[in-house]
C-alpha cells in the first residue's frame, strides 16, 4: 500500500475525551430535561455535531444547550484530556518519516488546537479541519476533501482513522483508504461493521500497515 497521507479523527481517536464528554453531556442534560439519561444513551451522541445531538433532544434550545455543553467543557478540558497510549510517539515518527499528516474532527477548531496542545502535540499536523471550516460535517466527503485540497494530496493515498462510523464513512466517501481503531467507546465490532480497510489495535500498528 502506498499511502503518504494520513488524516485522524481527533476525540476518542488520538486524545481520550470520552468522559469529559460524558460529563457535559450529563451536566447538560441535567438542565434542560427531565429524563435521566444513562451512559449508554449518552454514547449515542458522542461523534456527530453537537449541534445534530442536541437538536434530537429539544429542537427549540439546540443554542442555549450548545453554550452549557461547551462552557462545562471547556472549564473541565484540562483536567480530564490525555492521549492515548502510543499516540504521540507514533505521529511523531510519521511526521519524522516524512508522512503529511492532518486533523478532521466535527469539534470547534480552538476546543480541538487546545486538546493538541494539552496533550503536547498541537506542532504535530500540518493542517486542522474543525467545524469552523466546513457546511457539511463527517461522513459528508467534504471535511476530507477540504483536507485533501489544502495539502495538494490524493485520495487513493491517503488513510483516514478514526474512532466511530463517521470516520470511516467519510472516508469512503470521499474515496479514501480507512482504519478504525479498537479502543472505539463504541467498541470494536461496532466499528468492525464499517468494514474499514484496517483495525488497529494500538496506534502504533500504523508503523506496521505502512511498512515504516
Amino acid at each position: 500500500m502506498t499511502i503518504h497521507t494520513i488524516l485522524f479523527d481527533l476525540d476518542g481517536t488520538l486524545i481520550d475525551t470520552n468522559e469529559l464528554i460524558i460529563a457535559s453531556f450529563t451536566h447538560t442534560l441535567k438542565q434542560y430535561t427531565d429524563k435521566e439519561y444513562n451512559r449508554e444513551e449518552i454514547l449515542d451522541f458522542i461523534g456527530p455535531p453537537l449541534i445534530d445531538s442536541f437538536r434530537s433532544i429539544d429542537s427549540d434550545r439546540v443554542d442555549q444547550m450548545v453554550q452549557t455543553y461547551r462552557e462545562h467543557n471547556l472549564h473541565h478540558h484540562d483536567s480530564y484530556v490525555v492521549a492515548y497510549p502510543r499516540v504521540v510517539e507514533t505521529v511523531n515518527k510519521l511526521k519524522q518519516l516524512g508522512y503529511r499528516l492532518g486533523i478532521v474532527t466535527t469539534k470547534m477548531n480552538a476546543t480541538a488546537e487546545l486538546g493538541l496542545k494539552v496533550t503536547g502535540m498541537e506542532d504535530m499536523f500540518e493542517i486542522l479541519i474543525g467545524l469552523d471550516d466546513v457546511t457539511h460535517a463527517k461522513p459528508h466527503p467534504e471535511p476530507i476533501m477540504k483536507a485533501l485540497k489544502e495539502l495538494d494530496a490524493t485520495a487513493p493515498t491517503t488513510l483516514m482513522v478514526g474512532d466511530n462510523y463517521h470516520d470511516i464513512e467519510a472516508g469512503k466517501n470521499a474515496g479514501t483508504k480507512t482504519a478504525g481503531v479498537s479502543w472505539s467507546i463504541k467498541g470494536k465490532e461496532t466499528l468492525e461493521a464499517y468494514q474499514p480497510d484496517y483495525m488497529l489495535e494500538e496506534m502504533s500498528d500504523l508503523l506496521k500497515i505502512l511498512g515504516a
